[in-house]
């Protein structure tokens, strides 16, 4: 099985690791009140944070609602007391300082029987003509048949930048600051990805940039290389139900989880009781 690599882009995120791992460092928790909402499906038209909780009766699964106050026993949302973000980023991928390591070994082996799909990066032109309601219950059956759910975000054209910093940092809003990292690692490492984007390779630089501007494949390795660590995808496609992303050169131990329901949207996923009170 084949798998992208493109050359790491090495920068003082590895030192900056290392110092802090021989360190004690403080993290404070904190669990954040969400507004409720209902999501009312459609393309990634949601606006708001928040999380899914599944409903069932006796016909099953009925649908998903947004939780309008975290319970307990949800994971508290890790906040950081640094404020470079380098150092922040430095924290993100050390694991056993956040504690996160138990939560992904959860989530590995609920997936643990699940063949990982070659990924290959590219620029997706058009969405494709699938039936979205059908193809986000596809997803929500099988995040609930492995014991996961979704936490929701934003359906503002930052979905995917949005999952990926709640996966590094326990929290959505540092979105900005991913985008920047993964534009600045494809125009670092522009040779690697150039082949891989149907456009000038500039003007595909200014329109991630943007804000609102949609992530793709491409930004996804983008983002795995920078980070030095893989991201799992479990999707509504049909045929390929996991994708597993592997950096260039592997720095970190983290493993970001996200679903990827068609070519819409992008959430961050976790095990169902480390966020959830039964219902």
């Amino acid at each position: 099985m084949e798998y992208f690599r493109a050359p790491a882009y090495v920068n003082h995120f590895d030192n900056l690791a290392a110092h802090i791992w021989t360190q004690k460092s403080s993290v404070s928790s904190s669990v954040v009140r969400v507004e409720t909402k209902v999501w009312e499906g459609g393309q990634c038209e949601v606006v708001g944070e928040g999380n899914y909780t599944f409903r069932e009766d006796e016909e099953g699964m009925e649908g998903q609602e947004w939780g309008s106050t975290p319970s307990s026993s949800r994971s508290p949302q890790r906040e950081f007391e640094v404020n470079d973000h380098d150092h922040q980023l430095a924290i993100a991928l050390a694991e056993d300082i956040l504690g996160v390591a138990v939560e992904e070994d959860l989530l590995a082996k609920r997936l643990s029987d699940l063949n990982p799909e070659s990924f290959v990066p590219r620029v997706i032109a058009d969405i494709p003509s699938t039936d979205a309601y059908s193809a986000k219950n596809r997803l929500l059956d099988r995040l609930k048949y492995h014991g996961l759910a979704e936490r929701q975000m934003a359906g503002d054209g930052n979905c995917q930048f949005r999952a990926l910093a709640d996966q590094l940092y326990g929290s959505p809003d540092n979105f900005s600051s991913v985008r920047a990292d993964v534009v600045e690692q494809l125009s670092q490492a522009r040779d690697s990805y150039t082949s891989h984007v149907p456009m000038e390779f500039d003007d595909y630089l200014k329109v991630m940039a943007s804000d609102g501007a949609w992530g793709d494949h491409v930004t996804l390795q983008a983002a795995a290389d920078k980070y030095g660590v893989r991201i799992n995808l479990v999707t509504s496609f049909e045929d390929r139900y996991f994708i597993e992303i592997k950096p260039a050169q592997q720095r970190s131990n983290r493993v970001l989880y996200l679903s990827f329901w068609s070519e819409y949207h992008y959430n961050s996923i976790y095990p169902l009781e480390g966020i959830f009170k039964p219902m």
